[in-house]
């Protein structure tokens, strides 16, 4: 039986209940993050908490709990759970008020909701057992804030179903200058010539934990060519490894563009040291 955290219980998820009057509802005025956790260890916990933090005073919710509060909340979920491998869903919102309105109601409490589900088990750099994945291009039309995880997500499911409609599994999206933000639900990396790059961070694109986690281990080591800058369409479309980033799928391989392979349609070296590395070090970070 799935278990979940509403506000201040711990409950079968099936028996959790929330206003239709949550802000969260009428106007996606939330906050959330996915925390991923093997064996009952969090991957990023500080990291994550950082972020929501910054959500949440980005949009002027009061934080509901201290991390020593959500670290112990979240411990008792994941090992009501089973503490296999899972990730935790968390949301934050406003809260409920009696009437709808635009402008924030004072004096409203805001609502936890939290629950998990099951991740595959992590990989350590093995081509073998790698998950891989086609992707679209299309343009970025979302809003214009994307650096805050906001639960509003129809821009995101939009464009990701634009991907799956053209019969890929995700979508990488360009600005009007035809420079690389992100995908629909993942950062992500372009390998050529040896030079690993992202897109630099800015309010275009989600301040990924995975992405960040991944820049910080390739910075502490003399290993790896890595730069943080403006990637275009044509660059992308031209390298030699693409990978996407996030907190349940680590680094992902991707091995079709447009319906034309990438590469020899296999996970590259690149990734492999990349996601190696990811592996020895996700608990350090």
């Amino acid at each position: 039986m799935a278990i979940a955290l509403l506000n201040n219980a711990i409950l079968p998820l099936a028996e959790a209940r929330i206003s239709p009057m949550d802000r969260g509802f009428l106007f996606g005025d939330g906050i959330y993050e996915v925390i991923p956790s093997y064996a009952g260890r969090m991957v990023g916990f500080d990291r994550h908490m950082d972020r929501l933090n910054q959500g949440l005073d980005a949009i002027g919710i009061p934080r509901p709990m201290t991390n020593e509060d959500w670290a112990s909340s979240l411990g008792q979920l994941i090992e009501e759970n089973g503490a296999g491998n899972l990730a935790i869903y968390l949301q934050v919102t406003r809260g409920v008020h009696a009437k709808r309105a635009h402008k924030f109601p004072e004096q409203v409490t805001p609502t936890v909701f939290a629950y998990t589900f099951e991740i595959s088990a992590p990989n350590d750099g093995d081509p073998a057992s790698a998950s891989t994945f086609s992707v679209a291009t299309g343009q970025d039309l979302r809003w214009k804030r994307c650096n805050i995880k906001s639960v509003a997500l129809l821009g995101n499911v939009l464009h990701m179903q634009e991907g799956i409609d053209s019969g890929a599994d995700e979508i990488l999206l360009f600005n009007d200058r035809d420079e690389l933000t992100e995908a629909a639900a993942c950062n992500v990396f372009v390998v050529r010539d040896a030079v690993i790059a992202t897109p630099a961070l800015d309010h275009e694109k989600l301040p990924g934990i995975t992405r960040n986690m991944l820049v910080d281990m390739m910075r502490d080591s003399a290993d790896w060519q890595l730069q943080e800058r403006s990637i275009s369409k044509a660059e992308v479309l031209s390298a030699d490894e693409l990978w996407l980033t996030s907190s349940t799928k680590e680094i992902a391989p991707i091995v079709a563009i447009n319906g034309l392979q990438l590469g020899d349609g296999a996970p590259g070296p690149y990734w492999q040291r990349a996601q190696h590395l990811f592996a020895q070090n996700r608990f350090n970070y």
